[in-house]
This record gives structure tokens, C-alpha cells and sequence, in this order.
């Protein structure tokens, strides 16, 4: 194998496409606390430094998953399951990139920014990925904690405390997580079957999944719409919010009536890539626009 065919198997181990999505979801966190007084070098490492930690989960999910991998279309050419790198190289890469990551955080950031990461990695390469994963339909409920860390480190890498707003996000991005994740779990039955996973869509059905969707949207809408009442955000987020999810919430309606239901939770979990992303940019832009009310007080 060539340098540089070696060096893209290493980059695939981190699953860019997982950091990429992370790090919008923590530039929303960021700049929601920031108010429009950003700090570049705080931003720049806090961005680095759980990009790494990301990127290090990745790496160790990749040496967990390799042998249900291996019986799912979709990942049967990972590098693991081909062979071209070895579980002990790719330990190593994990923990270099942890101990990087973590550090960069501890130097850069708080302590509570520290702890915030260490928790969603926990959750993901410990409880999740290792357990909880294989053993029980309540796994995406258990992973949907550690994906909706970023945004919160991103706000409390400002604020140094965990208050409404961070509990807020913390919320939002977990209620987001589930419809985005059964909607996969739908267009992906066959290799969820395959490997034995037991999501909801393979425990209980695709039509009790569509029930859970639906109230899984209509909690993330709710929840999304409190982040401006709450005055944390401002009245452009607030409009895209509420178009986003009721148009969200009009296609989870449409699983009622669809005649494909792949084709369905594949448009489902198109929109809800597109949903996250554009709120949090929103709470990019507009959060210096809002001033958080003087009654929310840290937790």
C-alpha cells in the first residue's frame, strides 16, 4: 500500500464526515455564549481539542465494531475489516489523538469543558459503543448523550458553568438524535439485522419506529423554540426553528402514509442533517442579537 493510500485509511478511522458534523453543532454552543464577543484563541483550541477527542472515539469504535463491521454492506470496506491496518496500530492512533485532544482542552479551555468531553467519550467508546450498542434498543437512546456534547462544550468553554442555556442544548441535541438515528435505523434494516444490533426499527418494527419519530420531532421542536423564548437566542432563530421543525414534523407525518419506507427515512434523515445544521448557524448569527434574561441563574 502506498504513503498516501495508508494515510487516508488513518483519516477514515475518524470518520470526518462524525467530526465535521460536531464541529458545526459546537460553533453553534460556541457563539450562542460568546454573544458576539468571540475570543479566537479560545475558540481555535476548544474547537481542536474535541476535535481530536472526536476523532480518538472514532478510532476506538473502529477496533469495537470491526467484527459486526464486517457483516454490514455499508462497512464491510472499512480498513479494520480489509485488514490494511491493525487493531494495535489503530489503539495507538486512538490514544494519541485522546491524549492530544485532552490536552489541548485542559490547556486551552476550564475544567468543566475538561469534564463535559471526557463524559461524551466515555458514554460513546465505553457505554455505548461496548455495550450498549449490541445489548439493548435503548443504545441510540445512551448515544444520543455523547452526540449532543459538542454544542455544550462549545458554550461552556465561554461560560465556564453549566446553566439553562447548556442544559437547553444538551436537550435539543439529544431529542435530535433520535429520529435522525431510528431513520437510519429504517433504510439500514438489512445491515442492522445482519450484524444482530437491536435498534428499535429490528426490536419492535418499523411502524412503532415512525411512532417514535414523530414524537421524538415534536419534543425537539418544542425544545428548540424554548432556547429564544428563554431569550438565549434571538427572533431569526427562532423563525427558522419553527420552519424547520414543522416541516419536520409534516414528513414524519408522511411515514403514515408512505408507500416506501426506505425512500421515506432516507428524505426523514436528509432533513435532519439539513434541520441541526441551519439552527446552528442560527445560533451563530443571531445570538448576539439576543441578551440571556437576568432570572436564569447557573444550575
Amino acid at each position: 500500500m502506498t504513503r498516501r493510500g495508508r494515510l487516508k485509511d488513518f483519516l477514515t478511522l475518524t470518520k470526518p464526515g462524525i467530526i465535521g458534523g460536531n464541529v458545526i453543532s459546537l460553533m453553534g454552543g460556541f457563539f450562542l455564549a460568546a454573544r458576539g464577543e468571540v475570543d479566537p484563541w479560545l475558540f481555535c483550541l476548544t474547537l481542536i481539542g474535541l476535535a481530536l477527542v472526536i476523532a480518538s472515539g472514532c478510532a476506538f469504535n473502529n477496533v469495537i465494531d470491526r467484527d459486526i463491521d464486517a457483516l454490514m454492506w455499508r462497512t464491510r470496506n472499512r480498513p479494520l475489516v480489509q485488514g490494511r491496518i491493525t487493531p494495535a496500530e489503530t489503539l495507538w492512533f486512538a490514544m494519541l489523538l485522546g491524549v492530544a485532544g485532552f490536552t489541548t482542552l485542559a490547556l486551552g479551555t476550564n475544567l468543566l469543558t475538561v469534564g463535559l468531553a471526557a463524559f461524551g467519550f466515555v458514554i460513546y467508546v465505553g457505554v455505548y459503543s461496548l455495550y450498549m450498542k449490541r445489548h439493548s434498543e435503548y443504545g441510540t437512546l445512551v448515544g444520543s448523550l455523547s452526540g449532543a456534547v459538542p454544542p455544550v462544550v462549545g458554550y461552556c468553554a465561554v461560560t465556564g458553568q453549566f446553566d439553562t442555556g447548556a442544559l437547553t442544548l444538551l436537550v435539543i441535541f439529544c431529542l435530535w438524535q433520535m429520529p435522525h438515528s431510528y431513520a437510519i435505523a429504517i433504510f439500514r434494516l438489512k445491515d442492522y439485522r445482519a450484524a444482530s444490533i437491536p435498534v428499535l426499527p429490528v426490536v419492535r418494527g418499523i411502524e412503532t419506529a415512525k411512532h417514535y419519530i414523530l414524537g421524538y420531532i415534536l419534543a425537539f421542536v418544542v425544545a428548540t423554540l424554548t432556547l429564544s423564548l428563554a431569550g438565549y437566542a434571538g427572533t431569526g432563530y427562532f423563525i427558522v426553528a419553527l420552519a424547520m421543525g414543522v416541516y419536520w414534523l409534516y414528513l414524519g407525518l408522511e411515514g403514515y402514509r408512505a408507500r416506501d419506507d426506505e425512500k421515506w427515512a432516507r428524505q426523514v434523515f436528509g432533513f435532519s442533517i439539513l434541520t441541526i445544521t441551519a439552527l446552528s448557524l442560527m445560533m451563530s448569527l443571531d445570538a448576539s442579537l439576543a441578551q440571556a434574561p437576568a432570572l436564569w441563574t447557573s444550575l
